[in-house]
């Protein structure tokens, strides 16, 4: 069991959320006797995140649910400059009108799993462009940048990565490092911010952010990370041969978030369950010890949890009945992701190579060639033999669409306009 005092901490070390802390027992003595404010900064790079970054927004929505107050800061300053950190190129510059919609799409995802209302545990989500902007280069210099030495920021692994592989690093990401540390000095002055919560490759970074607080005269300030996540079998959280699972209805659909869950490799269940779902320790400790075929039932109340935190309880329902209907009942379930297509096009007949490319099941024509030599493509739940075969008006059922499978977990309907 914990050791930790706080109901913040503790529930974070029992669940797996801690990384490395700095002065872990006097953030715990702090934890407990009262309210705290912490913030995780987000940069605006695109209109959603990803199930990489559910970590940090799940450390957010304890510390909410403990008492505190959280900050979902905005990079709208930083995103202008770019963070090296894991990167092995620049950044692309985006313009201000990009970094405000991403600003305002990403809000939409934070609101479900923080509450933004006007108590005193409401978060808040500042933009660092509101004091970033208006710096004065030569003043920051003198105020800030003398507090850095460039022997300990070419040190940081962040920097180092980039270096040893010679790719370049321009001197805009450089600072980088010095616009976040200030963050954390400002955010301090402004909201009484004390704590920095972070994946642990921010470590370095955060750890920058006490160290210039101490220079300019905040009081004590403290340092949370996760750990960075990899899959049972070593592959990137939150990564599929699809591309990055979205936390954005419309970049990925409720159904494909399920799915996605519904998918964890069996070594990943207990692990998931107790970061990614809200569910009690001893139901997650009985449905890790399931067995054999059981633990797919474990993967069910993964993938119901985690998708009802995002999108809501009636879209987990609904994905976990298309789910049951497709693969247990073999029915067609209306509510399977669809693709709409000319209608001229099933008329002249499309080849079912196409078909499954144009159906997103497939990136390549070849892709699918080889899936039918491995019996792997159905076409309305029948097998295709034929790479050369085509679809035509009589595959479109009585719903007005053709269902394509590729394996036994992806489905599309197919449905001509």
């Amino acid at each position: 069991m914990s050791g930790f005092k706080s109901d913040f901490l503790r529930i974070l070390d029992e669940r797996g959320f801690i990384h490395q802390c700095s002065d872990a027992a006097d953030l715990d003595r702090m934890a407990s006797e009262g309210r705290i404010t912490a913030y995780v900064g987000y940069d605006c790079t695109g209109p959603s995140l990803h199930v990489g970054h559910l970590l940090s927004i799940m450390m957010l929505r304890w510390f909410q649910k403990t008492g505190h107050k959280p900050i979902t800061l905005m990079g709208g300053g930083t995103t202008r400059v770019g963070d090296p950190s894991g990167k092995d190129e620049t950044r692309r510059l985006l313009t201000y009108d990009q970094i405000e919609d991403n600003k305002q799409s990403l809000k939409e995802v934070f609101s479900r799993f923080v509450d933004y209302g006007e108590n005193e545990t409401g978060a808040v989500m500042p933009d660092n462009a509101e004091w970033l902007a208006p710096l004065n280069y030569i003043d920051f210099l003198r105020d800030v940048g003398r507090h850095f030495s460039v022997n300990r920021m070419l040190s940081f692994d962040s920097v180092k990565m980039r270096l040893d592989r010679e790719h370049e690093l321009s001197f805009l990401e450089f600072n980088y490092m010095i616009l976040q540390a200030y963050d954390f000095v400002e955010l301090n002055r402004r909201y009484g911010c004390e704590l920095q919560m972070g994946g642990s490759d921010q470590w370095g970074n955060i750890i920058n952010g006490i160290d210039l607080g101490r220079r300019m005269g905040t009081g004590q300030l403290y340092a949370l990370t996760c750990p960075l996540l990899t899959t049972s079998s070593g592959a990137k959280m939150g990564k599929t041969a699809a591309g990055a699972v979205w936390l954005k209805s419309d970049m990925l659909s409720p159904w494909d978030y399920w799915q996605f869950w519904r998918n964890t490799e069996d070594g990943d269940v207990g692990r998931f369950l107790k970061l990614f779902t809200e569910l009690p320790l001893g139901e997650i400790a009985r449905l890790e010890a399931l067995g054999g075929s059981e633990i797919n039932e474990a993967k069910k109340v993964l993938a119901n949890e985690a998708t009802a935190l995002l999108h809501g309880r009636a879209a987990a329902e609904q994905a976990a009945d298309t789910a049951r209907r497709t693969f247990e009942e073999g029915a067609l379930a209306a509510s399977l992701p669809t693709v709409e297509i000319s209608a001229a096009e099933i008329t002249e007949g499309i080849g079912v190579l196409a078909a499954f490319v144009a159906g997103g099941l497939a990136a390549s024509n070849g892709e699918v060639r080889r899936a039918v030599a491995n019996n792997a493509i159905r076409v309305n739940d029948r097998p295709v033999t034929d790479p050369a075969a085509t679809l035509g008006a009589a595959d479109v059922g009585p719903e007005g669409v053709i269902k394509l499978s590729f394996g036994r977990k992806k489905h599309v309907l197919l449905r001509p306009v």
